[in-house]
């Protein structure tokens, strides 16, 4: 699509409209300004005290947006049976995995990501890999030589092949400004940065890339197991072929899961034993012979060289906020901005574990991490941090993974300690409510099947060496009946199964609760009443089991994380400072998950540093969005598909943030996550186009980073809920 045709269709409200084409709603010259009315106060009750009226005027669901900045529209409705977006969202990167096969012969899906092509992200015409990265002069040969399907002739492929160089970003590569390199090549759709013609001694002119030795000296990695670029966690090309050729063996998984099966035998035996009663009504207890035979058993099971009480320490309190697993925008460019305006914790995208066990690219690539994700967080030991935990030993960065069998948890825990050792935890999603994973019996499906959750986690720190293991859940998998209270105290102390074999709590070093139902998705607000309750219940937890020391019923020390407490850690609807410290202060958790607050305003983090609201100026916020396109460009590469790549998940954070309201619109607060806002515009016409709903503005905005879309290019999202047309 061509910037023209953008420009012409730009939408008509609630959008990027210049302010002199928007009419200012002024009562003495406008009749019309009339139709814009106050949003009416709710009627205080005769008995109790009149409330304030910047709590009185609160419509339920929509943003308080000052009168002056409301566009007086007709409403367009939005479709009955039309998908939640946050839900399609969400489920948008899992859609394709289901191949279309289980859904042949249904009516298509709508949601907010089906009508959407990218384009293509390619040169007219490839240079071979033989002349990438070579001065003109110094390209090695080919061997395809004529049959090669590549140009090799440099200035032909710079001149007829390669899209014109962008000349957004001040005309500067950002690879090569921030490591002195471009990894692009001649490909780098800035590759005039870093390039030059020179004259050799023959009187040829040669073209040669460009390398600045004090930027790369400055760009030396902090961290010493990052790459040269900053990155960590990245296996092997050998290492994902080991997996994919099944060439790699999980022993700890394999050991765990044959003593699991004996295990499970002679609890059967056990559980059988104690049903029987006596005339007395006592129950009989498992003889000795059983005793000795499941000591054998265990016997031929060697011990972790970890036990929980051994892994590294974690720490979770109220300086520390956490970035959520993020599903397609818990990308790296985007974590590493949240962390650079203040996010302590950061987690990947969920990653399936059958796909990691067999060594899919794919998901691998979801555990790649920033050298600035692997310092430590800013917290200074005090007598409310965990006693034996090591600041200086601590990471930002977490995995999360999925499975719906021990099995898989186990192997895919196994091969992560293995290949990507530099985690702070890894984290098992059973609160997923996605339907391809829910159905598999991963993600949300495993709150109903507390014992096996209990194996999968008992498991996990098994193998894990001495990476901790946490959980994430949400309060049930049906509305109004919640089971998170039975499952945090199976996660704490242990279910039954655990006592009769005398194993010890599963070891969950945390526990994070969202406090929605796997029904509920993402509609209506989050129950913080069920998360603050939880929390409570963890902390009578916690001191019971200092209550049972020195009794017979003593749980082992082997078997108790960060020195025997669990954290907790809330979730849902958190959007601003205020939320984030009722939270901690009010509902009890030790520190809160954001995730739709940070796409929506990453800024919230400082909000919660500083103890303020952030009124950011929308060319504050626009610098955000130049940065993430550099932070893109130099995680996904400055060539072609790079751009597009960068492009892609752009819009995805920009169909996010285009919700922000700014403070200074609202004429109270706090601001609410779940309200919409009437059709407004901007204090100046940027501020009213990063505020469009419209996604051809989206496009607009990408635009002036990355240069113009290609023509295919469309990223339409079904959803009409914010979209409005004008009168007449």
């Amino acid at each position: 699509m061509e910037p023209e045709t953008i420009q012409a269709q730009a939408p008509v409200a609630n959008v990027a409209t210049p302010d002199s084409e928007i009419p200012k709603r002024d009562a003495a010259n406008d009749p019309g300004a009339a139709d814009v009315e106050e949003p009416p106060a709710k009627k205080a009750r005769l008995d109790e005290p009149s409330k304030p009226a910047q709590v009185d005027m609160r419509d339920r669901g929509i943003a308080p947006i000052k009168a002056e900045y409301r566009i007086h529209i007709t409403p367009k409705p939005r479709p009955a049976d039309e998908t939640n977006p946050d839900d399609a969202a969400e489920g948008a990167a899992h859609d394709d995995r289901d191949g279309g096969k289980k859904d042949k012969g249904k009516k298509k899906k709508k949601g907010q990501n089906t009508n959407r092509t990218y384009g293509t992200s390619k040169d007219a015409k490839g240079l071979c890999s033989t002349r990438m990265f070579a001065n003109e002069f110094a390209a090695g040969e080919c061997q395809y030589g004529e049959k090669c399907r590549f140009e090799h002739d440099l200035r032909v492929y710079l001149k007829e092949h390669k899209r014109e160089d962008l000349t957004t970003l001040n005309n500067m590569c950002p690879v090569y400004e921030a490591l002195g390199k471009c990894s692009s090549g001649w490909k780098c759709r800035m590759v005039g940065s870093h390039s030059t013609e020179r004259e050799t001694e023959d009187g040829k002119k040669e073209l040669i890339l460009l390398e600045d030795a004090e930027r790369m000296e400055k760009a030396r990695p902090r961290v010493a197991h990052a790459t040269p670029e900053g990155i960590v966690n990245i296996i092997s090309n050998q290492d994902k072929m080991a997996l994919t050729r099944k060439r790699e063996d999980t022993p700890r998984a394999d050991a765990y899961t044959t003593w699991s099966v004996q295990v499970s035998a002679e609890l059967e035996k056990a559980i059988h034993q104690r049903s029987t009663i006596r005339e007395k009504g006592e129950l009989v207890e498992p003889d000795e012979q059983a005793k000795i035979d499941l000591q054998e058993n265990r016997a031929q099971f060697l011990e972790p060289p970890f036990m929980p009480s051994e892994k590294r320490r974690i720490y979770f309190g109220p300086e520390t906020p956490v970035l959520a697993p993020l599903t397609t925008q818990g990308n790296m460019p985007f974590r590493r901005l949240c962390t650079d305006l203040g996010a302590q914790f950061t987690y990947s995208e969920m990653a399936m574990s059958m796909p990691l066990i067999q060594g899919s690219k794919s998901e691998w690539t979801l555990l790649k991490a920033h050298e600035s994700e692997m310092t430590p967080p800013t917290v200074i030991p005090g007598d409310n941090v965990v006693q034996g935990y090591d600041n200086s030993k601590d990471f930002k960065f977490g995995a999360q993974i999925a499975a719906n069998k021990p099995w898989q948890a186990l192997k895919a825990t196994e091969v992560l300690s293995k290949f990507t050792p530099n985690l702070r935890v890894i984290d098992l999603n059973c609160g997923c409510p996605i339907e391809l994973v829910f159905r598999d019996g991963a993600g949300s499906a495993l709150l109903d099947h507390h014992s096996k959750l209990e194996k999968m986690i008992r498991g996990m720190n098994t193998v894990s060496l001495e990476i901790p293991i946490t959980v994430k859940i949400r309060m049930g998998t049906k509305d109004n009946q919640p089971t998170a209270q039975k499952l945090v105290e199976r996660m704490v102390l242990g279910g039954y199964e655990s006592s009769v074999l005398d194993l010890g709590p599963p070891g969950a070093a945390a526990i994070t609760l969202h406090g929605r139902s796997r029904q509920q998705r993402y509609t209506r607000q989050a129950d913080w009443g069920y998360i603050s309750d939880c929390a409570a219940l963890i902390k009578r937890l916690n001191k019971k089991q200092d209550a049972l020391t020195d009794t017979i019923r003593e749980p082992d020390a082997r078997h108790m994380p960060n020195g025997g407490k669990t954290y907790f850690v809330g979730n849902g609807d958190c959007y601003s400072h205020t939320d984030y410290d009722d939270h901690v202060n009010n509902a009890g958790v030790d520190s809160v998950m954001v995730a739709r607050g940070a796409l929506i305003k990453p800024w919230i983090f400082e909000e919660i540093q500083t103890g303020q609201y952030l009124d950011k100026s929308a060319t504050e916020r626009l610098a955000y969005i130049e940065k993430f396109a550099k932070y893109g460009l130099q995680a996904w590469g400055s060539d072609e598909h790079g751009v597009g790549t960068t492009r892609r998940f752009m819009l995805e954070w920009l169909s996010f943030a285009y919700r922000y309201v700014p403070i200074g619109l609202l004429e109270h607060l706090p601001p609410n996550i779940q309200d919409r806002p009437p059709a407004w515009r901007g204090r100046n016409e940027l501020e009213t186009l990063m505020g469009s709903g419209n996604y051809k503005d989206w496009i607009k905005i990408t635009e002036m980073f990355l240069g113009p879309a290609p023509d295919t290019f469309k990223f339409e999202p079904k959803h009409k809920s914010n979209s409005y047309e004008a009168e007449g």
